[in-house]
């Protein structure tokens, strides 16, 4: 178990866990899952960190398909700029090592913002935690559990 997938449990919020095995020389984390389960990629998710001006960590859900559009992102946030947090800041402040961020049960909860093309699909799928665990659910759960908004921050 992961506190991903502690937290879901725990809120009795309706989720499904896929697993397979992770290849340590995938090139992309994402794209690996969407391979491996046999998802359209369109999707599946990313979790990236961002560091404002201000130092503030931002959490920001996209397509695996995509990028961030940081200037979307810190228009989002209504911050002056965002810039790709340092990978030991994100790990220290998630609990979750790189290529198995999660959005949700976080140590610390930080604000977060989901690309709006999740919204259509009545599933999308995220890191349940750990590099080779995927959590599928629903986009308005996700953001409930996360407290996130919705935005225009991807970039395909």
């Amino acid at each position: 178990m992961t506190p991903a997938l502690d937290l879901l449990k725990k809120v009795r919020a309706e989720h499904r866990v896929h697993s397979y095995e992770h290849d340590p020389k995938a090139a992309s984390y994402g794209l690996e899952a969407a391979e491996k389960l046999g998802l359209d990629p369109a999707q599946v998710f990313k979790t990236l960190l961002a560091s404002s001006e201000k130092g503030e960590l931002l959490v920001a859900v996209v397509p695996v398909v995509g990028s961030l559009d940081l200037k979307a992102l810190a228009h989002a946030a209504r911050v002056k700029k965002v810039e790709m947090a340092d990978p030991a800041a994100a790990q220290r402040s998630t609990g979750y090592l790189l290529g198995g961020i999660s959005p949700l049960g976080q140590k610390k909860r930080l604000r977060t913002f989901i690309d709006n093309s999740a919204r259509p699909f009545a599933s999308i799928y995220v890191s349940a935690g750990r590099r080779g665990l995927e959590v599928e659910l629903a986009p308005g759960v996700l953001a409930e559990h996360t407290g996130a908004a919705f935005a225009d921050i991807g970039r395909v």
